[in-house]
């Protein structure tokens, strides 16, 4: 059974900073991506950001310059640096990891809100 645990959100001010994280554990012996992306009340869950397992990153549009994907030390484990937070960046924070057979493992989300 694979396990996401997210963790890191909380109440910013606009313009701080939050750095979320996300291990995984479990039978996920290779993984092709890691990535968040987030949902807003009324919204569409959307990609923020997303890295393969070669380090290559790409992120939305709206969060580029802002938001830094990495992986962590410990092993599938997915960091996401979050700069000059904005009030449109509230949401639920999603952690996924996908396994070289395209499943998709999720986490239980974390809350990040933003106050203007």
């Amino acid at each position: 059974q694979v396990r996401l645990v997210e963790s890191g959100g909380g109440l910013v001010q606009s313009g701080g900073s939050l750095r979320l994280s996300c291990a995984a554990s479990g039978s996920i012996f290779r993984y092709n991506l890691m990535g968040w992306y987030r949902q807003a009340p009324g919204k569409q869950r959307e990609l923020v950001a997303v890295m393969s397992s070669g380090g290559t990153a790409n992120y939305a549009d709206s969060v580029k310059g802002r938001f830094t994907i990495s992986r962590g030390n410990a092993e599938i484990t997915v960091n996401l640096q979050m700069y000059s937070l904005e009030p449109d960046d509230t949401g639920t924070y999603y952690c996924y990891v996908q396994d070289i057979n395209y499943r998709r493992f999720w986490g239980q989300g974390t809350q990040v809100t933003v106050s203007s």
